[in-house]
């Protein structure tokens, strides 16, 4: 099916539109424009024939003497007060909640004085009559009354400005055409957008493989010793690395995981990150990571294997043009950026890659690597034990059982997304179609934390079932690759099926939808001794006459909603 995008906006956005399709190439999209001119009369026009159908993507860009009669009185320099012009932003922002349906996800530029009617200088931060401190205000405004809705984005269009300099707005080309912008301007907001637009589908990257002489700092350890390297301290060098060091400690604290391929000594390696006093990355801050002379593109796959995850949700650094060729050719599913040979310059490229978006980070997102590193002492714990089942017994394992409610919702809606593996269905569903869905009579829906005696994976799996008649269908059922292949799978289900019989069905019917990546899941079902497969479908049917138990070595809780 194809993906909807559509564009309201008060400026001809012919240009826009033909860029935007240009960043969707691959996604099968279709750009649909609202009238010209009519960016308020559309937005309130629901029968409308630009609102046939409902977009995947609305994109609202509009200027503020448009929506905001007060603001354009501001910029005659009539005097308003601040709370005229929130009144009028709050309006807007109810036009904006009352598309409902209509669009899946909203995507709005703040607003910027209109072209040709820029302020001078001395005035325009002066209390009351000044329009960019009003705007100030109003932004401000918006970001409070619609930052909260989860289907909302908001991007600073002060920034695609800075990127287009001094040409981001040409007087002649408003006049001839009333397009704003430059091509420039248009350019990097498309690939926010469009970047934005993939992370909310889940499609964003997830790890960052690191290599380290010469990429994490100067200098070969093996040869200069930890002490040796060039990082941090008063030289230019050390601190452009200190620089890319503190860009990925950010990311890493917005949900990207941090890992490490390196051609080295690893006793070495792990000395310099243990160290080195100006290191701002310690071991703790790495997922994992793979140091030693083996083939780095092989050690990538082991790598991703350990941590659950494809190949192609991964990103790789490294300073060396011959590494960066091997992994590319070898894992074209990885993306290799070329990188510049200049450290000073490091910093700027991770900045400039547009793969790592995500407006709806969770809490798990913020600790996803503190979650990782406690797997890591997981999976040491299975090696010194020896045993798959005394590592099961030792873990102290607990699945807390939780209805939907306002405070798990953005992180399930999240799950349901992004999930791949172990997902019976893989259906998408933004965080208030979701919570829709699973308040209709009949439907159920319920979440699942996990925690052990090493820490909290969060919330990491969901269940769903639709009843009708004697069968309850299960709708949902999935499960973070973190927390699988531990008997959480087997105990999700024992809960489901006490649900559902409660509720007085008497079969369960789970129907697979197969995708690429979600074959753990269909072995899955194949392999649970309760559920037997439909003949010449896809669908596994358990018999709720039968007493499904949790596994023995799994305590099931009702966590908190």
């Amino acid at each position: 099916m194809s993906l909807r995008i559509g564009i309201v906006a008060d400026f001809n956005t012919e240009n826009f539109v033909r860029i935007i399709e240009k960043q969707c190439a691959g996604m099968d999209a279709t750009v649909t424009a609202a009238p010209y001119g009519q960016a308020l009369q559309t937005l309130l026009t629901p029968t409308a024939e630009f609102w046939e159908r409902p977009y995947d993507l609305l994109v609202i860009w509009t200027f503020p003497d448009a929506v905001s009669a007060n603001f354009n009185d501001l910029l005659d320099f009539h005097s308003r007060a601040a709370e005229d012009l929130h009144r009028d932003v709050d309006a807007f922002a109810g036009v904006v909640r009352g598309l409902g349906q209509r669009a899946h996800n909203i995507f709005l530029p703040s607003w910027i004085v209109p072209p040709g009617r820029s302020p001078r200088p001395s005035v325009e931060m002066k209390h009351g009559v000044g329009a960019t401190a009003a705007l100030l205000q109003m932004n401000l405004r918006l970001v409070e009354t619609l930052g909260v809705d989860p289907r909302v984005v908001l991007f600073n269009t002060d920034r695609w400005l800075r990127t287009g300099g001094a040409g981001a707005f040409s007087d002649k080309l408003w006049y001839l055409s009333k397009t704003p912008f430059s091509k420039a301007v248009f350019d990097d907001a498309a690939r926010d957008m469009i970047a934005t637009l993939r992370g909310v589908k889940g499609q964003r990257k997830k790890v960052v493989i690191l290599d380290l002489d010469n990429t994490l700092w100067g200098g070969i350890v093996g040869d200069v010793g930890w002490e040796g390297v060039q990082l941090g301290g008063h030289d230019p060098v050390g601190e452009a690395f200190a620089q890319f060091q503190r860009e990925l400690k950010r990311l890493s604290q917005e949900g990207v995981v941090l890992a490490l391929v390196s051609k080295n000594e690893e006793s070495a390696a792990l000395d310099a990150i243990e160290q080195h006093p100006e290191m701002l990355l310690r071991s703790g801050d790495f997922a994992g990571w793979r140091i030693n002379w083996n083939d780095k593109a092989e050690n990538i796959v082991d790598l991703m294997a350990d941590l659950n995850l494809g190949v192609d949700s991964a990103v790789f650094i490294d300073d060396s043009p011959h590494e960066r060729s091997r992994v590319r050719q070898a894992l074209p599913d990885v993306l290799v950026p070329e990188w510049p040979s200049d450290p000073m310059d490091y910093a700027r490229a991770l900045r400039e890659l547009r793969c790592f978006e995500d407006p709806g980070l969770s809490s798990e997102d913020r600790s996803r690597t503190a979650m990782y590193v406690s797997d890591r002492q997981r999976k040491q714990l299975q090696t010194d034990l020896g045993s798959l089942d005394k590592w099961l017994e030792t873990l102290g394992l607990e699945v807390r059982v939780e209805p939907l409610s306002p405070t798990n919702l953005e992180r399930t809606s999240q799950l349901l997304n992004k999930t791949n593996q172990m997902n019976l269905t893989t259906r998408r569903m933004s965080a208030q179609e979701l919570s829709d869905w699973a308040s209709l009579e009949n439907h159920r829906l319920w979440t699942f934390r996990v925690v052990d005696k090493i820490g909290d994976y969060g919330v990491c799996g969901i269940a769903s079932v639709a009843f009708c008649d004697s069968r309850a269908n299960l709708v949902d059922f999935v499960l973070s690759c973190r927390a699988m292949g531990r008997g959480v799978e087997d105990a999700i289900i024992s809960v489901v099926a006490d649900r559902a019989r409660e509720a007085g069905a008497r079969q369960l019917v789970a129907a697979y939808v197969p995708t690429k990546k979600n074959k753990p899941c269909q072995r899955w079902f194949e392999q649970h001794s309760g559920f037997a497969p439909a003949d010449g479908t896809q669908t596994f049917l358990l018999d709720l006459a039968r007493d499904i138990a949790a596994p023995t070595h799994i305590r099931i809780t009702a966590g908190a909603a």
